[in-house]
C-alpha cells in the first residue's frame, strides 16, 4: 500500500500531535487542522505536512478537504469535565453538531472516517446503582466494558456533566445508522484515559481551559499546592500510555484486510487500574524520589466535593475497565506500558518542561 492522504482534524492536540508524528514517520501525507500548533513542534516544517489553522465552527472548505483525502480522522472535541459543567451547550454543539457535519461530508464523498468517541459513553457501572444488590460489587466483571454488548448507564439530566457522553453516544449512533442505510465505512475509537508527554497544559500556565486530573496533580507537585481529590478520589481509571495508544490507532489507520470497517474499538490498558487517590499517592512518591528539590515542601493530599471543584451539575463514572478482546483479535495489539512507568515517564517530561520555562523566564528577567 502506498502513502495515504490523511485529513487529521484536531491534529494539534495531545492525541493528534502524537498521531501526526507517527503518520509522517510512516510516509503518509497529512493535512492537519487545528486552532493550535505548538504541540506539533518541528513537524510543522515537515514537507509532507500541511497545517491549517482553522476553527471548524466557522465557514471552511470541509468538502474540498474531505474529497482530496483518502482517510479522515476526527479528533475534535471538548473533552474534560470542567467544560461539561461550565459550557454544556458548547460541548453539545461541538461534539455532536459540528462533528456530524464532518461525518456527513465523509458520507457524501465516500471516504472512510475514523471517529474518536470516548469511554465516557459507558457511564457508570451497575455496582454504582443504589439498589443493585450485587453479590460481589468489587468483581471487575461489573466494570469491564465491551464495545458491542455493554449497557450505557448515565446520570439524570440535572447532572449535566453527562452531556458530553450523550453527545458522543448520539454521534456514534448516527454514524452507525449511516453505515446501515448507506453503506458508509467508518471506525469508532473509544479511548480509555491516555497519558504521556504533551497531555494538556499545567493550570499555572494560565491558559484558557480546564486540563485533566494528571495536569492538576503535576501542577500541584511543582508548585507545592495541595493535591485535591474530588469526592475522595475513589473513582477508578485505567491509564494508557500514548505510545501504546498510537500503535493501536495506526493499525486502525492501515486497516489490513478491512477488519476495522464499521467496527468500534476500545483502546486502553485493563492492567493499569488505579483510583484517583492512588494516582495522587503514586505521583507524590515519584516526585519526592526523583524530582523534588531538597527543602521544598511536598504537596499534601486534601479532599473536596465535586460541586466545589467543578460546579453544580457534576457527576462521575465510578470505574471503567476496557475489554480489548476486539483489538487483540482483529489488530494483534497489546498495551505494554504499566502504570508506574507510565506516570514516571509523563512526569519527567512535564518536570523538564516546567524547569525549562522557569529558567528561560529567569534569564529574560535578569
Amino acid at each position: 500500500m502506498g502513502p495515504l492522504r490523511v485529513l487529521n482534524l484536531g491534529a494539534g492536540g495531545f492525541i493528534g500531535s502524537h498521531l501526526t508524528q507517527r503518520l509522517l514517520a510512516e510516509g503518509h501525507i497529512v493535512t492537519a487542522v487545528d486552532l493550535y500548533s505548538d504541540k506539533l513542534g518541528e513537524n510543522l516544517e515537515h514537507p509532507r505536512l500541511t497545517f491549517l489553522r482553522q476553527d471548524i465552527r466557522g465557514d471552511w472548505n470541509l468538502d474540498e478537504l474531505v474529497e482530496g483525502s483518502d482517510l479522515v480522522i476526527d479528533l475534535i472535541a471538548h473533552a474534560n469535565p470542567g467544560l461539561y459543567i461550565r459550557i454544556p451547550l458548547d460541548v453539545f454543539r461541538l461534539n455532536f453538531l459540528e462533528n456530524l457535519k464532518i461525518a456527513e461530508a465523509c458520507v457524501r464523498h465516500g471516504k472512510h472516517l475514523i471517529q474518536f468517541s470516548t469511554c465516557e459513553v459507558y457511564g457508570r457501572t451497575a455496582a454504582s446503582l443504589p439498589h443493585a444488590a450485587l453479590a460481589n460489587p468489587e468483581d471487575p466483571i461489573h466494570a469491564t466494558f465491551a464495545e458491542d454488548s455493554s449497557e450505557f448507564i448515565l446520570g439524570p439530566v440535572n447532572k449535566h456533566r453527562w452531556i458530553y457522553s450523550s453527545a458522543k453516544q448520539l454521534l456514534e449512533r448516527v454514524v452507525h445508522a449511516y453505515g446501515l442505510q448507506e453503506g458508509f465505512h467508518y471506525t469508532i475509537i473509544r479511548p480509555f484515559n491516555f497519558l504521556g508527554p504533551k497531555i494538556d497544559f499545567l493550570p499555572s500556565d494560565n491558559q484558557d481551559g480546564v486540563p485533566r486530573v494528571f495536569s492538576f496533580f503535576m501542577d500541584a507537585l511543582l508548585t507545592g499546592a495541595p493535591l485535591q481529590l474530588v469526592n475522595g478520589g475513589h473513582q477508578r481509571r485505567c491509564y494508557t500510555h500514548i505510545e501504546d495508544a498510537v500503535e493501536c490507532i495506526y493499525r486502525i489507520v492501515i486497516n489490513a484486510g478491512g477488519v476495522c470497517d464499521r467496527e468500534i474499538f476500545n483502546i486502553g490498558s485493563p492492567y493499569n487500574e488505579v483510583s484517583i487517590r492512588q494516582m495522587a499517592e503514586i505521583m507524590r512518591e515519584i516526585y519526592a524520589r526523583r524530582f523534588a528539590t531538597p527543602g521544598d515542601p511536598l504537596s499534601e493530599i486534601v479532599e473536596l466535593g465535586g460541586d466545589e471543584f467543578y460546579g453544580s451539575g457534576y457527576d462521575d463514572s465510578d470505574r471503567r475497565i476496557p475489554d480489548i478482546t476486539k483489538a487483540r483479535t482483529l489488530l494483534g495489539w497489546e498495551p505494554r506500558w504499566r502504570v508506574q512507568e507510565l506516570l514516571e515517564s509523563t512526569m519527567e517530561y512535564h518536570v523538564d518542561e516546567f524547569r525549562r520555562k522557569r529558567d528561560a523566564l529567569s534569564v529574560r528577567v535578569s
